[in-house]
């Protein structure tokens, strides 16, 4: 398999003489592509401090990041910005959706940000919708969406550039349980699909279970991992609990 991400020997220090602290203490681990991963741990793990050094928003101390063999670590601003716009693509918790665009617009963008041909435009913006379930959206502004569809028109806009990583900071944290469970039926249909390679922050039990494997963050150390073999749904809440039980219960947002 290819390895799309991997992550040597990570860490990130901040503070100075005397009173430092360890945000993420010597992690490294691999993403094969195909593979969709959730890390959880309680707040102040370092869960997200991680997420953004591999999505290049914060800088590491020491160590490597590899996206598609390409050390991202080594990398200068401008050569990251094209980077993050070609190979990465963003789900936040808040959709960051433009206001005075359509869904179709939102979407559209992407592609023209990294000078997509005007007539391949449309078409994968369609395709995209359609693998979504929001192409009866596509004209509607954000203001005449409910939250669940902008934050699927967000999961498109994020992948219609065919990245290598979609990167998801807590995308069901603003959605009611119906909503949450549509945006995770299609992120397994993206990943099921379109062999589409996910790694995903969460706190919630419910959203990690719709997982591959999970990774768990304590202190800023690996922790923990589980792997869904060929087991339920329900079975893998079951064992994402006792770990959660051993962290120390619930997990809740950083």
């Amino acid at each position: 398999m290819n390895t799309i991400l991997k992550v040597q020997s990570l860490q990130k220090y901040y503070g100075g003489k005397g009173n430092v602290t360890k945000a993420i203490d010597n992690i490294s681990f691999s993403v094969e592509e195909g593979e969709y991963i959730g890390i959880m741990g309680a707040s102040g793990s370092g869960k997200t401090t991680l997420l953004n050094c591999i999505s290049t928003i914060d800088s590491a101390t020491a160590g490597h990041i590899f996206i598609d063999g390409m050390d991202v670590t080594q990398m200068k601003s401008s050569a990251l910005s094209k980077f993050r716009r070609e190979k990465l693509g963003f789900i936040f918790q808040d959709f960051n959706l433009l206001d005075t665009l359509t869904a179709h617009e939102n979407i559209a963008l992407a592609l023209t940000i990294i000078k997509t041909p005007p007539k391949e435009i449309d078409g994968r913006v369609r395709t995209v919708a359609e693998l979504l379930h929001i192409s009866d959206v596509l004209e509607k502004y954000p203001y005449q969406m409910s939250g669940g569809q902008k934050q699927r028109v967000a999961s498109a806009r994020a992948i219609v550039t065919n990245p290598s990583l979609i990167l998801a900071d807590e995308p069901t944290g603003s959605l009611d349980s119906k909503s949450a469970k549509m945006l995770l039926e299609s992120f397994r249909n993206l990943n099921e699909q379109i062999n589409a390679t996910i790694l995903m922050v969460t706190h919630d039990a419910f959203t990690a279970s719709y997982c591959k494997r999970i990774l768990f963050i304590k202190d800023g150390k690996l922790f923990n991992e589980l792997v869904r073999e060929n087991e339920t749904r329900k079975a893998f809440f079951d064992r994402i609990m006792e770990v959660i039980a051993l962290l120390g219960g619930d997990l809740n947002a950083d």
